[in-house]
């Protein structure tokens, strides 16, 4: 117990949980507003790719209407759980079904090295898990080590944070579908910079907090 104990108060794998909920709830919530939207998650439509193709597979997707709705809500839900770091482990929970889909799916067609993306993405939604191992023991009918919450995890900028990515990420999409990559990433990557200039700069509430 005090190996686990010391682990979860290391500070940098604090912030390399919290800003790896950042980059995959984000990545969930930009990619889900354009399946909200009823629009094709590529630019040209895919109904006369071969058979056996990501393009086909994606219009047959779009074409079914509500599940492709579906799949975006589902996305958006797991993206925001994850930002909130409050409600991260369910979001974690709902992430890993389907994060395990898309990568499957990008293994049994031909999407070059995409699956090298999805498999990270997966591996991350498992470390994140892990993280949260000892809250999950009691679904094992394990009893739940009674731990100090890690200091600065449980800092409430972060919460505020999460919900400017996710006011940023969702607002841009539903303004925009011409969208700017690059604009998207640097701002995330600057509100998650400042975030961090933040919550060294305001003290913390809670005794031995940096």
């Amino acid at each position: 117990m005090l190996q686990l104990l010391a682990w979860k108060q290391k500070i940098w794998l604090q912030l390399a949980v919290i800003y790896t909920r950042y980059l995959l709830g984000g990545a969930f919530v930009f990619a889900s507003l354009v399946k909200l939207k009823g629009h094709r998650f590529t630019t040209l439509p895919g109904g006369g790719a071969p058979f056996h193709s990501p393009e086909h597979f994606f219009e047959t997707l779009y074409q079914s209407g509500l599940y492709w709705q579906f799949l975006g809500l589902m996305q958006l839900v797991a993206g925001l759980l994850l930002l909130t770091q409050r409600y991260a482990l369910l979001g974690a929970l709902l992430f890993l079904p389907i994060v395990a889909n898309i990568y499957v799916i990008t293994i049994s067609y031909d999407f070059h090295y995409t699956s090298v993306i999805t498999g990270a993405m997966l591996l991350a939604t498992g470390a994140l898990l892990a993280w949260d191992w000892n809250r999950l023991r009691i679904v094992l009918n394990q009893p739940v080590i009674p731990l100090p919450a890690p200091a600065v995890e449980a800092r409430k900028v972060w919460e505020l944070v999460g919900l400017v990515l996710f006011l940023y990420t969702a607002g841009y999409r539903v303004l925009t579908d011409r969208y700017n990559l690059l604009l998207w990433v640097g701002g995330c990557v600057a509100v998650g910079v400042g975030a961090l200039l933040l919550a060294w700069r305001v003290p913390g509430r809670r005794k031995g907090t940096p």
